[in-house]
């Protein structure tokens, strides 16, 4: 299998194409969206569901287009995409336990 292709914000093709499906898109919109034929796009989908049963019940987090603009440089210097790095922030906040701490340092940087 060859490196993913990062596709309209996603860290791969499959990635854009399950999100603009989770939004309801047609298969031939997301192929028309993207560039591919609508027998790859329903190819793509057809191969995830080849994948562990968590990752097909993961969802998407919206985030304001300014707040990626913010992190892509540093996604950037680590090699991988803004997703990415989002995705990598919220498992280390959540998996280290520190909502409670990140949350508070904002309340008392914004009083």
């Amino acid at each position: 299998m060859g490196a993913a292709k990062p596709c309209l914000g996603y860290p791969s093709r499959t990635e854009a194409v399950l999100a603009l499906r989770d939004q309801g898109k047609s298969n031939k919109l997301i192929a028309h969206k993207i560039g591919i034929s609508p027998s790859t796009v329903g190819a793509l989908i057809s191969s995830r569901k080849h994948t562990r049963r968590a990752v097909l019940n993961q969802k998407t987090v919206k985030i304001d287009n300014d707040v990626l603009e913010k992190l892509r440089p540093v996604a950037a210097a680590r090699g991988i995409e803004v997703n990415q790095l989002c995705c990598n922030l919220l498992a280390l906040i959540a998996d280290d336990g520190l909502t409670d701490a990140v949350l508070d340092d904002a309340l008392e940087l914004s009083q």
